[in-house]
C-alpha cells in the first residue's frame, strides 16, 4: 500500500454541512471534519455556536492526500462552492458562525491563501470584493456527532434539498474530473 502524503486544510463556508458534503466527494480527499474554530471559549457546543457570541465558525477540517488534490485545488472548489463576498452570511444563515474564512496552519497555506484571493480579485471573478479571512489556524474543536455526515444522513431534508444539492450539482458539472469515482451515484 502506497505511503499517503496526507495534509490538512481548515475552512469556513457558511454550515458546515454544506463545506462538507462537497469535499467529501472530491478525489484524495480521506476525511472531513465538521467543527468549530476561531472563537474564544474552549469546547463550545452547537446550541453555543447558534448564538453567534463565541466568535467560532463553522468549519471543516479535510484531510487531504497532496499527491492527488492540491491545497490549490481546495481553494479553487471552496470558491466555487460557496458566496466568500457576503460578510458574516450564506444564504440564509447569517451570523458570524457563517462567515467566509481559511484557517492556515502553515506560512505556504497562508501564502497560498492569499494568493488565491488576489487572484480571484484581479481577474474579477466576482462581482462584489472578498472578504474571506484569512486566520491563523487555533483550537477546531469537534462538533457533535449528528453533524458528521449530514448530507448522506440527510438527503430528504429540505436544507439538504435546497441548499446543499446545488452545490453537489455545481461540483458534478464543473468538478467532475475531480470526483471520486467511487462515489455511488446518487450521493453525488
Amino acid at each position: 500500500m502506497k505511503n499517503k502524503n496526507l495534509q490538512i486544510a481548515t475552512f469556513a463556508g457558511g454550515c458546515f454541512w454544506c463545506t462538507e458534503a462537497v469535499f467529501l466527494r472530491i478525489k484524495g480527499v480521506e476525511k472531513v471534519i465538521s467543527g468549530y474554530t476561531g472563537g474564544q471559549i474552549k469546547n463550545p457546543a452547537y446550541r453555543e455556536i447558534c448564538t453567534g457570541r463565541t466568535g467560532h465558525a463553522e468549519g471543516i477540517q479535510i484531510f487531504y492526500d497532496e499527491d492527488i488534490v492540491s491545497y490549490t485545488e481546495l481553494l479553487e472548489i471552496f470558491f466555487a462552492t460557496h458566496d466568500p463576498t457576503t460578510l458574516n452570511k450564506q444564504g440564509h444563515d447569517v451570523g458570524t458562525q457563517y462567515r467566509s474564512a481559511i484557517f492556515y496552519n502553515s506560512e505556504t497555506q497562508k501564502e497560498q491563501a492569499e494568493a488565491f484571493i488576489k487572484l480571484l480579485e484581479q481577474e474579477k471573478v466576482f462581482d462584489n470584493p472578498i472578504v474571506t479571512e484569512v486566520t491563523e489556524l487555533g483550537a477546531f474543536y469537534i462538533a457533535e456527532d449528528n453533524h458528521q455526515t449530514y448530507y448522506d444522513r440527510n438527503r430528504e431534508a429540505s436544507y439538504c434539498q435546497f441548499v446543499i444539492d446545488p452545490k453537489i450539482n455545481k461540483i458534478k458539472k464543473y468538478y467532475k474530473n475531480k470526483l471520486k469515482e467511487n462515489t455511488p451515484k446518487d450521493a453525488i
